[in-house]
């Protein structure tokens, strides 16, 4: 018998987790008659009409098949949406994105499930990729895409599901992991569960339903999941650690991919080749053109911590460039709340831009990123445009080759077919002129 019933509806379906959550609940239970909606539709809504799932443009009550019997809801779509609004009327069971994934994680043998603060996406693919080449036949879901031919989501033999799930809405105290994974906790989305004792709250209670917990130590997590019979903690390597070939942050994601994977029954000589060999995860210091005047590596940073790391492993990677920084805040609440270390981190780059705050549903905050740009020394650019592309690939003044770091995780992205397209044409231009 299924864990869901037989007619479900997606609202927001198009968006980057409830997408393969649908794809997955197609394929696991081929039976069930599932719909959805956003107000765009694109790439991921086409592909999952192709398995069967009606997909409608926009948001109206009257898209809601009369015979649902379950609502699965983004975390967009507030309780003002009509779609919602006329499953409440005909009370109709509503479930959020994060709630629905631990119910198809339970129809699974074992679970393994990734928490906490940052690198979440990057340690799930890491891990999928690594128990994929152990011949382990995983499903698994994963936030963001990967690059190389890892998809966002597939549904194994069965036995094993990995996920990622969700702290900034608190659902992942709806999942019992087999195992959980927990690699920091940090002070973010403290706006969105009610304040810091509910998020470490949260956090108990995730670590309470795994029946194995792994999490790197250090004082936050000490604080949190120290004494737990279930709990292995491992010690938090230094900055500048190396790991299956990798540096700093992506060294310490691999390593916790590496021993989870282990624990799930891979050899560890195995699993370490295997962790060398993960191509990574789109958006996270991903390299999107290499010449010799410059470089562009685009990474999904939009925390302090996260910037914090990001900077160093550039200054490792590329220690004879200029380093150029484009800046997207994510959040006014987030801005607000980190503003003096968003100051700090930013300073260190050679020049910055920043770009006004992509809001992410909060149109407005007690700061901005005028005042962000004005505090670090840097350029406001109101725009995302050809303009922003040229004065990005602009000669670094001190005359050293130039890396152009494009962080944030949202829409700034748009800007690198201009920008690839304006440095795809250096060398050629410097070698006639030489």
């Amino acid at each position: 018998m299924s864990a869901f019933p037989r007619y479900v509806h997606f609202v927001g379906i198009g968006g980057a987790g409830m997408a393969p959550l649908a794809e997955l609940l197609k394929l696991r239970f081929p039976e069930l008659v599932i719909s959805g909606s956003d107000l765009l539709l694109n790439d991921k809504t086409r592909q999952l009409e192709k398995l069967g799932i009606r997909v409608f443009a926009g948001h109206r009550a009257d898209q809601l098949p009369l015979e649902t019997g379950l609502v699965i809801y983004s975390s967009a779509a507030g309780t003002d949406n009509p779609e919602r609004q006329a499953a409440a009327a005909a009370q109709i069971p509503q479930l959020r994105r994060g709630e629905a994934l631990a119910r198809l994680a339970a129809t699974f043998r074992r679970t393994v499930a990734v928490s906490g603060s940052h690198g979440k996406s990057s340690i799930t693919g890491c891990l999928a990729h690594i128990l994929k080449e152990c011949g382990k036949c995983p499903g698994f879901m994963i936030g963001a895409k990967c690059r190389g031919d890892l998809p966002s989501a597939a549904l194994g033999n069965g036995d094993v599901f990995i996920t990622e799930v969700d702290e900034s809405d608190g659902t992942h105290t709806a999942i019992f992991p087999d195992l959980g994974i927990v690699p920091n906790v940090d002070a973010d989305h403290e706006w969105s569960v009610g304040g810091a004792a509910a998020l470490a709250e949260n956090f108990r209670t995730f670590a309470g339903n795994c029946h194995r917990l792994l999490y790197y130590d250090s004082a936050a997590t000490a604080a949190l999941f120290a004494g737990l019979p279930q709990a292995e903690a491992l010690p938090l390597p230094p900055e500048d650690y190396s790991f299956a070939g990798r540096w700093g942050f992506e060294a310490i994601n691999a390593q916790m991919a590496v021993t989870a994977a282990v624990m799930m029954g891979c050899g560890r000589a195995e699993a370490m080749a295997a962790a060398a060999d993960f191509p990574g995860v789109e958006r996270r210091m991903t390299p999107r053109l290499d010449t010799a005047a410059l470089t562009v590596i685009e990474d999904y940073a939009h925390h302090p911590t996260e910037l914090h790391h990001a900077l160093n492993l550039l200054r490792h990677n590329y220690g004879n460039h200029h380093l150029r920084v484009l800046f997207q805040p994510h959040r006014y609440a987030r801005l607000e709340k980190f503003f003096p270390d968003f100051v700090r981190e930013l300073r260190r780059a050679d020049s910055c831009f920043i770009l006004p705050v992509f809001a992410a549903w909060t149109e407005s905050g007690q700061v901005d990123s005028r005042r962000l740009a004005a505090d670090v020394g840097a350029e406001y650019c109101s725009n995302i445009d050809q303009k922003l592309a040229e004065r990005l690939a602009a000669p670094a003044s001190d005359g050293r080759p130039l890396l152009v770091a494009v962080i944030g995780a949202g829409d700034l992205d748009a800007v690198l077919p201009e920008l690839l397209s304006i440095g795809g044409e250096l060398p050629a231009q410097k070698a006639k002129r030489s």
